[in-house]
């Protein structure tokens, strides 16, 4: 039944594109006229020892291409495709799959074991395929099995265990493949690459093994396995055996406690003295155990007293040993690090792992971390003074502010004196301090900072002057100015302390965004998002005219991008970043300007202007951009309201564009929201464009390949589009309501056991609530009778939410808003219905004890609106 494919897989890696395309379109061909003897094919091909490498390398890529996708509804067609794929061709590329597990080509038993996990993932939750685990346990149990074959098969169990949940096993199985996983580890009867398989697929199978690990004998054994295995002399087989001990300390933290020792000891040997590689997760398992005890911490409240998870106070227990540990990996920084963030290296972290310490800990941490920076922070060697920068800078969150600000406000010249540090690494780590210290220890509005009114000018001075220093100090500066201006908004008095040096700000931000030095253009978006930041937070009143003059300076800079030569597609992707920075500049000056009435003229004055440039970048054409051009003219419609009207017939038609990028759902997103900004710029006005805009939104919904995050927003929409047009909704509604009601639907039904699904679902519900809200409010004046019918449905849904404990504050809000928007619309009209639903009383009950002053106030408002119905 098979059919001979060995000359079309060789040709489509041909180095000549013309056989390479001819050989492609042939096995899409085939694919698609036959599929099942497509894959039969594939797999004996994979399984054939006599072909050639390559055609077998590609028969198994594509195999497994066949089965699995990234994209989420490509994923669920190929899955639909294998369900209904004929059984008898199904086990017969099961079959040649478990077989090519024993090749004598390593190529071919790796991309088998990827195959087999693959349609594991398909079969096993539906509770097919039961023989898998137990053929493939055979394998590792019967004598004289060539190691080859038990190294494939282990990696197969590995990938199986990845690629489904731990419920599809029965808890025989899990025994089964732990016990033969682990024996896999054990050196005296394997050679190296069996034991590296077997203890990546432990890494895996970990989450499998909740019930061993409540046993305490079957916990030993495990443990000593790893224990032993993290010291086994190949690095790659020790650098497996630690992350399966950093994945141990997350999911197991409460039953360690006898092993700590042990595990400070391997970890102590490996960060002192093993390769990098291992002594990164050794660090990385402290860092482990520090998130399990922040995350305890968070949850131990006085009042809930021993009741929660057992918190044994690991860091704290090891602290005057981990400490001094992490100091010393501190010291081993690389020559070039300072140049790339992405680095990861031993020194960052050690010091990572130190600020996870230092927030485990809090205040005892400062006096075993004090003394080397002390006594480093002045020596001859670089690697010292930045050490000691880098060993402050991770401490300053988790300590009280009383314990830190004395230091800070003692070292605060120092570190302003190192921004003249001989050397870069140095520089680059103590901006990267500084900005820690104004994020975290400079707050005036809540009246505390260790910058003194005395102290500003000065650290303006070097942070305006470190703009001018190599690329990646200046942008660490960047960030500095960031939170040292974020520190003042609203901070009342003192706000008006930075107003003054405002005009030098920002023309050296200015001046830092057009360095052409920055070889990427990280430096710049860092200019530009500091600048953003000093316009939102400076105080309007004072600073007024020079944001008035920063509008046609950035106004020019944009013109100036739309005339850019594009020859590659590079130019265009600059172009692009570079328009997107202007745009998002913009929308922040928009957005202050228009805050107050004495300053909204100017925006008024501009925004002819403002708007033409940005319907010239959307003749660019680059989604980047439509983005923050996108977000920008919402701010315009925003602050111009009725005004914006005469931009509609030229804008539109990239309304419509944006509401269609199914691509790009993030602009799809941004565009719906833009639409709700329009409707409440324009009210009425806006009718002539409703009939395309609701047409692509009804298709949105309907559509399987438009991302879900979209979909609430769009719900959102048809309330702020009813609101504005009122009575010309009417038309809408077949459509608009069955969409809504089928979508409450759905919430019902939806698995919340997922934290994601739960976010969504609360989107979904409180978006569903803002429709009906915007629709009824629109139709309470001129034609309430319309809603009528959909009373009844909309107050079954409330019910079923108020009865959801796991609802989110944002949902119960829209849920009582919506019920006394339904009394206050449809009046006696509804009477009947709220006579036979109970559930109201109870829920506007509870909601009127609430803390949230605002829930109150909707609460007793929509009790009022019921009241008024039923009398």
């Amino acid at each position: 039944m098979a059919m001979e494919i060995t000359q079309f897989l060789l040709a489509a890696q041909s180095a000549d594109a013309k056989v390479r395309t001819e050989a492609e379109a042939n096995l899409r061909q085939f694919q698609e006229q036959n599929l099942p003897v497509f894959l039969l094919s594939l797999s004996v091909e994979l399984a054939n020892n006599d072909k050639p490498v390559e055609s077998r390398r590609l028969a198994g890529i594509v195999l497994k291409n066949s089965l699995d996708a990234k994209d989420v509804i490509r994923k669920e067609q190929l899955v639909q495709q294998w369900m209904a794929t004929d059984i008898s061709v199904k086990s017969q590329i099961k079959d040649l799959l478990l077989r090519t597990l024993g090749s004598s080509v390593p190529e071919a038993r790796h991309t088998s074991a990827q195959v087999i996990a693959k349609i594991a993932s398909i079969e096993i939750p539906q509770k097919e395929w039961p023989e898998l685990i137990g053929s493939l346990l055979n394998y590792m149990t019967q004598q004289d099995r060539p190691a080859a074959l038990k190294q494939a098969t282990l990696e197969t169990l590995g990938y199986v265990c990845e690629e489904i949940s731990h419920q599809d096993l029965v808890q025989e199985e899990v025994n089964a493949v732990l016990t033969a996983v682990v024996q896999g580890m054990n050196l005296a009867e394997h050679g190296p690459e069996v034991r590296l398989a077997a203890t990546k697929a432990l890494y895996n199978a970990l989450e499998f093994a909740q019930t061993n690990f409540e046993n305490e004998m079957e916990r030993n054994y495990i443990m000593k396995v790893v224990c032993d295995t993290a010291m086994s002399k190949e690095v790659e087989i020790r650098q497996a055996a630690f992350e399966c001990l950093v994945a141990i300390a997350s999911a197991y933290y409460e039953v360690l406690e006898p092993y700590m020792q042990t595990l400070f000891q391997l970890t102590s040997n490996a960060v002192k003295g093993d390769e990098e590689t291992v002594a990164l997760q050794a660090i990385e398992f402290w860092s482990s155990i520090c998130d399990e005890e922040i995350e305890l911490q968070e949850f131990e409240s006085p009042e809930s007293g021993d009741s929660g998870p057992p918190h044994s106070r690991f860091i704290e227990k090891a602290l005057s040993s981990l400490v001094p540990l992490l100091l010393e990996t501190l010291l081993k920084q690389e020559e070039d690090q300072d140049q790339d963030d992405t680095i990861w290296n031993i020194s960052m972290a050690g010091g990572t792992c130190l600020g996870l310490v230092a927030r485990t800990v809090g205040d005892d941490i400062v006096p075993l971390v004090m003394p080397f920076v002390e006594s480093n922070i002045l020596k001859p060697d670089w690697r010292c003074r930045e050490a000691a920068t880098y060993a402050f800078g991770s401490i300053l969150e988790g300590p009280t502010v009383e314990k830190l600000s004395p230091l800070v406000q003692a070292g605060l010249d120092f570190l302003l004196a190192a921004m003249k540090d001989g050397n870069n690494h140095v520089k680059d780590t103590t901006a990267w301090t500084l900005s820690r210290i104004f994020e975290l220890l400079h707050s005036p509005a809540s009246g505390f900072s260790v910058i003194s009114p005395e102290n500003l000018k000065r650290v303006v001075g070097v942070l305006l002057e470190s703009l001018k220093d190599a690329p990646n100090v200046a942008e660490k500066a960047c960030g500095a100015i960031y939170y040292l201006v974020q520190g003042y908004e609203d901070a009342g008095p003192s706000s008006s302390l930075l107003s003054p040096c405002l005009t030098d700000i920002i023309s050296c931000l200015i001046a830092t965004a057009d360095r052409t030095d920055g070889g990427d253009s990280k430096l710049r978006s860092s200019a530009y998002e500091t600048l953003n930041e000093v316009v939102r937070c400076s105080n309007i009143a004072e600073t007024s005219p020079i944001i008035a003059q920063l509008l046609p300076v950035i106004m020019d800079k944009l013109g100036q991008t739309v005339e850019i030569q594009i020859v590659s597609s590079d130019d265009r992707e600059k172009q692009g970043d570079l328009q997107a920075s202007l745009c998002g500049v913009l929308q922040v000056i928009i957005q202050k300007l228009s805050s107050t009435d004495d300053t909204k003229p100017i925006i008024l004055q501009a925004a002819d202007q403002i708007m033409i440039l940005f319907l010239k970048v959307f003749g660019c054409r680059s989604s980047t951009v439509h983005e923050e051009a996108m977000l920008a003219i919402g701010a315009l419609a925003y602050a111009t309201g009725p005004q914006f009207e005469k931009y509609m017939p030229e804008f539109s038609k990239y309304l419509q564009m944006g509401l269609q990028n199914f691509e790009e759902y993030q602009v799809c997103g941004i565009t719906v929201g833009v639409v709700g900004d329009i409707c409440r710029a324009l009210d009425d006005k806006v009718l002539p464009y409703c009939d395309g805009i609701m047409g692509l939104l009804l298709k949105d919904l309907a559509s399987s390949e438009l991302h879900r995050s979209v979909k609430p927003p769009i719900f959102s929409c048809f309330g702020d589009i009813a609101l504005a047009i009122g009575e010309h909704f009417e038309k809408y509604v077949p459509y608009a309501l069955p969409m809504m009601q089928g979508a409450a639907e759905i919430c019902a039904q939806m698995e919340t056991a997922d934290e994601e699904m739960m976010d969504y679902g609360n989107q979904l519900r409180r978006s569903i609530f803002e429709a009906y809200s915007g629709i009824l409010q629109g139709f309470k004046s001129v034609k309430p009778d319309v809603m009528v019918p959909y009373a009844q449905h909309l107050l079954k849904f409330i019910e079923l939410v108020s009865r959801d404990r796991q609802r989110d504050e944002s949902v119960t809000k829209a849920a009582v808003a919506v019920m006394g928007d339904l009394a206050d619309a449809l009046g006696s009209n509804i009477k009947l219905l709220f006579k036979d639903c109970a559930f109201y009383d109870d829920f506007l009950g509870e909601c009127l004890q609430s803390d949230d002053e605002q829930l109150k106030e909707t609460a007793g408002w929509t009790q009022g609106m019921i009241g008024r119905v039923m009398v």
